[in-house]
């Protein structure tokens, strides 16, 4: 919700600000909404991030960051400012009740593949023993993702 561009940017700076330091980043993609496809395009962007958090922290830190952008919850996959996942944590395999690392849904879908891709397309999954490119050239996902450009 908003202005989609800004919201990354915003969530990107408070990152870097709260969590630790952007490594590198993929650049920005369009989507049609994955779930509750009644709404508008996503923006998805993937970022590599260096931190001295622990995943829990840094899982408390993201969801910090979208309650002061507005992110308010009120039903799965409805219209959001911003939505913070941690889809990897190094190499660990974490499963408890409030955090799943790596993020369980990535090899569904095409809107988180397709930016890992471009920025780590060798990056093995801790849990599956496949390649981004890997799981990306097997995704069954069918939405369009493509480049942003203004």
């Amino acid at each position: 919700m908003g202005d989609r561009l800004k919201n990354l940017k915003d969530a990107a700076h408070a990152i870097a600000s709260k969590c630790g330091d952007i490594v590198t980043q993929s650049s920005v993609y369009q989507t049609a909404a994955w779930g509750n496809e009644a709404q508008p395009d996503f923006l998805n962007q993937v970022l590599l991030i260096n931190t001295s958090l622990n995943a829990e922290d840094l899982l408390k830190s993201l969801l910090n960051i979208e309650q002061q952008m507005g992110r308010v919850r009120h039903q799965l996959n409805d219209p959001r400012t911003i939505d913070l996942d941690i889809l990897f944590y190094n190499n660990d395999i974490i499963n408890n009740s409030h955090l799943q690392i790596p993020h369980p849904r990535i090899h569904l879908r095409r809107f988180v593949l397709v930016p890992l891709n471009e920025i780590a397309p060798e990056l093995l999954h801790p849990v599956s023993h496949k390649t981004m490119r890997q799981l990306l050239a097997q995704c069954s996902d069918a939405l369009n993702v493509k480049k942003f450009s203004l």
